[in-house]
C-alpha cells in the first residue's frame, strides 16, 4: 500500500468518527427539507437586512459580507467528452456534482480553513440540474468524507450548508446555472431561462428557500450568475420581454420574500454582457449601469442588495476572450488606476457611494480574484492590487472566486486561496510563496465601518412600465381596487412624494415621518373629485383626484398612459390635520425643488416632487383635446 493512499485512509477513517457525530445515519430524502442545527454563535445575529448603502444583522450592526465562493455544485464539466474524466473538467478538476474537495479533504478541514483566511460568509453556487438529480455522487467524489456516501448531489449540499452554517458562517445561495457544468459562454447557461422556463426557474428557487428557512444563517438568495447574451438575443433591463432581467429579478424577489422566506436577502447581479464582441458592432458589460435609471422595489424593505462581478481579463466593452470573441477594447487590467476607479464607479460602486436615492443599496462584489503562485503578468498583479484598494477604499462587500482548488506537487489552477493534493495536504493562501498573501490580509483586516448602523430614509421607485408595480405586501392582501389597469403601490411605511408627467413613474419615501399608515385604517382608491371640498380647488380646470381627509397618497394607476386612479391610505386619526397645501406643478418642466433626495425617478421626463416635509394629497390632470390625461400637478401638504 502507498504511503499516499495509507494517509488519505487514515484521514478518511477519523472523518468518518468526526461526521458520524453530525450527519444522519441514513440521507434526508431530497424532497424533504433539513432541519436547521445552527447553533447562536458570537459575533452576529441573523437575520440580516439593509439600512441605506450597509448590510446590518438583527441587531442593527453592520454586517460585511466577507465571503468566498465554494463552487462544484453548480459543475465543472467544461461541456465535451466524458463528465467522468477529470481532464474534461475546468482546470482538471472534477468537483463530482458538488462542492470541489470533498475527494481530498474533511469537511470540517475544508470550512476551518475558511476561518482561518478570514471570511465571514460564503456564497454557495447551485444549478437548477443539481436540485432534479437523484443520481448518488460517487465514492470517489467523497473519498474524504465517507459518510457522504450514497447521497445525492442535493442532500451533500444539505449538509454543508448545515456545516458551514454551525461553524458561524452566513451562507449565500447561488443559482449560478440551469445545467450542472462549468459556465459562463455560449453554453446554455446564459439567461435563467436559457434552458428551461422561467416558472420552472421560480419554483426551484422558491424550494430552495422554503428547504433553508428554518436556518436563520442561510441568509441570501444570489438570483442568476453572470446573465449574459446567447447566440442570438440579448438580455435587457426593463423591455418587458421574456429576457428583461429586472422584471424577472423583481418578479422572483417578490416571491421568494412573500411565499418563501421573508428573511432571506435578494441578490440582484447586473448584466455581464450584451451585443457581439466584433470590433464595430455595438458590444459590451452593462454591470449595474442601467439601475441609476430603473431600480427594484420590492415588498420589503431593507432586503434588498447588488451585485457585480470584476476580473482583469475582462473590460468595460471586453467579453475576457483570447481569439475567438477578443476586441481591440481595453481588459480591466489595462486602465491605469484613475482609470480603473472611474470606471468602477460607473458599473457598480455608484449604488453603494450615493445615499438618498432610489438605487441606494448595499454593493456585494460577489466575484473577483486572479491567478497566485504561478502568475507573473506584472499587468494582472497590478490590477488586484489597485483593485483590493478599492474595494478598501469603498468599504464594499466582497466574495473572492475561489476559495477550493486542487494541487499537485504544489502546481496546478492556482486561482484558489486553498488548495489540497490527492493525499489531502493543504496548501494555502499563508504558506509563504502566494504572492496575494498581503493583499488579502490587507483586504480581510481593512478597517470599516462596524457598530450599530442608524436608520435611514428609504427611497423607492414605481416603474408600472409593462404591468401591476404593487410594493405592499397589505394592498396585495386585498381586492383588485381598479381592474384591468396598471397598477403601483408605495411599500408598506411610505407615501407617495413624486410622479412623472409621462412614462407612468413614482417615486416613494418614508422620509421626515417616517411610517404614516395606520395599521387600524383602510385604503381607498378615488376616480372622482367627490373628496374635493367646496371653495377648495387647487386645479382649476383640471380633474383632481383628492384623497379623503386623514389620508395620503400611497399610490396610482394607469391605462396606456392616463391617470385612472388615486389609491389613498388612512393615516392615525388626527396626524393630518392640516386643510390647506399647494399644488405642485410639472407638466411643463421638472418641479422637484432645490437638491431633492430620491434621484431622478423618470429619466427623460417632466417630474415632480413634494418636499421632503409633505406627503402628496392628490393628483391633477387634464381630460382635453390632445392630451393624454397624464398627471400634471400634485396636491402637497405639510405633514
Amino acid at each position: 500500500m502507498t504511503t499516499v493512499r495509507l494517509v488519505r485512509l487514515v484521514r478518511a477513517a477519523l472523518t468518518a468518527v468526526l461526521l458520524l457525530l453530525l450527519t444522519p445515519a441514513t440521507p434526508t430524502p431530497a424532497s424533504a427539507a433539513p432541519a436547521s442545527t445552527a447553533p447562536a454563535a458570537p459575533g452576529w445575529t441573523a437575520p440580516l437586512s439593509t439600512r441605506g448603502r450597509w448590510i446590518v444583522d438583527a441587531d442593527g450592526n453592520r454586517f460585511k459580507l466577507r465571503s468566498g465562493n465554494w463552487h462544484g455544485a453548480s459543475g465543472t464539466w467544461n461541456g465535451s467528452g466524458s463528465t467522468a474524466d477529470d481532464a474534461d473538467h475546468h482546470a482538471g478538476e472534477n468537483s463530482g456534482r458538488i462542492p470541489l474537495g470533498l475527494d481530498r479533504a474533511p469537511m470540517a478541514e475544508i470550512i476551518a480553513g475558511f476561518r482561518e483566511i478570514g471570511i465571514n460568509s460564503v456564497r454557495l453556487p447551485f444549478s437548477n440540474e443539481m436540485i432534479h438529480d437523484g443520481v448518488p455522487v460517487t465514492d470517489d467524489a467523497v473519498a474524504a468524507n465517507p459518510s457522504l456516501r450514497g447521497m445525492t448531489p442535493l442532500q451533500v449540499y444539505d449538509v454543508v450548508v448545515r456545516e458551514l452554517t454551525a461553524a458561524g458562517l452566513a451562507v449565500i445561495l447561488n443559482n449560478h446555472t440551469n445545467t450542472t457544468r462549468w459556465c459562463c459562454g455560449v453554453d446554455g447557461n446564459e439567461r435563467w431561462n436559457a434552458s428551461q422556463a422561467t416558472a420552472a426557474w421560480e419554483n426551484d428557487w422558491l424550494f430552495m428557500a422554503r428547504r433553508y428557512k428554518d436556518n436563520k444563517r442561510v441568509v441570501g438568495a444570489d438570483l442568476y450568475n453572470e446573465v449574459r447574451r446567447d447566440i442570438w438575443d440579448d438580455p435587457n433591463w426593463g423591455l418587458g420581454d421574456d429576457h428583461d432581467w429586472f422584471a424577472a429579478s423583481q418578479h422572483l424577489g417578490d416571491r421568494l420574500l412573500l411565499e418563501a422566506n421573508p428573511d432571506l436577502l435578494i441578490i440582484v447581479e447586473g448584466i455581464n454582457w450584451t451585443g457581439i464582441p466584433v470590433d464595430g458592432l455595438a458590444h459590451g458589460r452593462p454591470t449595474l449601469e442601467p439601475v441609476r435609471r430603473l431600480s427594484h422595489t420590492l415588498v420589503d424593505s431593507g432586503k434588498l442588495v447588488y451585485s457585480a462581478h470584476f476580473y482583469d481579463y475582462t473590460g468595460p466593452n471586453h467579453s475576457g476572450a483570447t481569439g475567438v470573441g477578443e476586441t481591440s477594447d481595453p481588459r480591466y487590467r489595462d486602465l491605469t488606476p484613475a482609470e480603473l476607479v472611474a470606471v468602477l464607479n460607473r458599473q457598480a460602486f455608484y449604488v453603494t457611494s450615493e445615499p438618498d436615492q432610489h438605487f441606494t443599496a448595499p454593493l456585494w462584489i460577489s466575484e473577483f480574484g486572479v491567478g497566485g503562485r504561478e502568475e507573473t503578468g506584472a499587468a494582472q498583479r497590478a490590477w488586484f492590487e489597485n483593485f483590493v484598494d478599492q474595494l478598501i477604499r469603498a468599504d464594499a462587500d466582497f466574495a473572492f472566486w475561489p476559495l477550493v482548488g486542487w494541487h499537485e506537487n504544489r502546481r496546478g489552477n492556482g486561482w484558489a486561496l486553498l488548495h489540497w493534493d490527492a493525499a489531502g495536504h493543504r496548501m494555502g493562501v499563508y504558506d509563504g510563496d502566494d504572492w496575494r498573501a498581503a493583499a488579502w490580509s490587507r483586504l480581510v483586516q481593512a478597517a470599516g465601518r462596524t457598530g450599530p448602523v442608524a436608520s435611514v430614509p428609504e427611497w423607492s421607485m414605481l416603474s408600472p412600465d409593462h404591468g401591476d408595480f404593487v410594493a405592499s405586501r397589505r394592498t396585495r392582501a386585498l381586492p383588485d381596487w381598479d381592474s384591468g389597469a396598471r397598477k403601483a403601490v408605495c411599500p408598506d411605511g411610505q407615501r407617495l412624494l413624486g410622479l412623472s408627467h409621462t412614462g407612468n413613474r413614482g417615486l416613494c419615501s418614508d422620509v421626515t415621518a417616517g411610517p404614516l399608515g395606520d395599521p387600524a385604517g383602510g385604503q381607498v382608491a378615488v376616480v372622482d373629485e367627490r373628496y374635493v371640498p367646496a371653495g377648495g380647488d387647487w386645479a382649476s380646470g383640471y380633474t383632481k383626484l383628492q384623497c379623503p381627509t386623514g389620508h395620503f397618497l400611497t399610490g396610482y394607476s394607469v391605462r396606456g398612459a392616463a391617470v385612472s386612479a388615486a389609491l389613498c391610505r388612512a393615516a392615525p386619526p388626527g396626524s393630518l390635520t392640516g386643510t390647506t397645501g399647494r399644488t405642485l406643478w410639472f407638466d411643463r418642466g421638472d418641479n422637484r425643488g432645490t437638491a431633492p433626495r430620491g434621484g431622478d425617478f423618470a429619466t427623460g421626463h417632466y417630474k415632480g416632487q413634494c418636499a421632503d416635509g409633505e406627503y402628496a394629497a392628490g393628483i391633477a390632470y387634464t381630460a382635453r383635446a390632445g392630451s393624454a390625461r397624464t398627471p400634471d400637478a400634485l396636491y402637497c401638504r405639510t405633514l
